[in-house]
């Protein structure tokens, strides 16, 4: 049986949603599994659904589709739809897989879903290690170790190092790497980033204010201005 991808259109507009469901329908792996006609509701559509594919308007009220991205690191293959080519560079910077200009062309989009494809095809065997993963593996004192994900409190990125703070460690391990770096090893269902310099664990956070999240060991984590969005997704268990 083919691979089937499911896709999520994020426009403010609704003749851009019926010209690329229209595309989607086109293309038998391909299925329209959400729409969603500004940035609020696409990250609560995100948080709560698997998609493999979103198309990405740029110019939106509140939440732009750069700011989403920026946001939202670890959302599905992103390819923008959009009227203005100034932003290209931005999107691709943020990961995007393909830059399209309205009106899209069927040429246009069918190149964009083989580009697509050519990346799921490569990548389906780091996709899949990466869902079930369930330790984070990194190396201390020349040894490589593996700490339970569910044992990470919250991650501070220190330049080009990382101080993890554990639920078992009487002080944070400190690691080489970037927070980007390590947003590809851990599950983002329950790590959310909420600050340039931090990323934490969702199921260890045992308040929220605007500005800040306080952890299970004690610490108060500040929110960064453009991801406090993401605290109304919050659910503390």
């Amino acid at each position: 049986m083919a691979l089937t991808y499911r896709c999520l259109i994020i426009d403010d507009e609704s003749p851009a949603h019926k010209a690329l469901a229209s595309h989607i329908s086109k293309f038998d792996e391909l299925e329209h599994s959400g729409s969603a006609f500004n940035g609020m509701e696409a990250i609560k559509m995100l948080n709560a659904n698997q998609y493999d594919i979103i198309f990405l308007d740029i110019n939106m009220p509140v939440i732009s589709g750069v700011e989403l991205m920026e946001l939202q690191p670890n959302r599905p293959l992103t390819i923008v739809t959009t009227a203005y080519s100034d932003f290209a560079l931005s999107a691709y910077q943020n990961d995007a897989i393909d830059y399209l200009l309205k009106p899209i062309s069927p040429e246009k989009f069918a190149k964009a879903i083989e580009k697509a494809k050519t990346y799921f095809s490569g990548n389906s065997l780091k996709k899949e290690n990466n869902t079930n993963a369930k330790v984070l593996s990194y190396r201390t004192n020349g040894q490589m170790t593996d700490m339970p994900l569910h044992d990470i409190i919250y991650i501070e990125s220190l330049g080009n190092y990382m101080k993890l703070y554990s639920k078992k460690l009487k002080s944070p391990a400190i690691i080489y790497g970037s927070l980007a770096s390590i947003s590809d090893e851990i599950d983002c269902t329950d790590f959310v980033q909420v600050h340039r310099s931090y990323i934490v664990n969702t199921r260890e956070i045992t308040a929220t204010t605007f500005k800040s999240l306080s952890m299970s060991n004690g610490e108060t984590i500040p929110v960064g201005r453009k991801y406090q969005i993401l605290l109304d997704n919050l659910i503390i268990r």
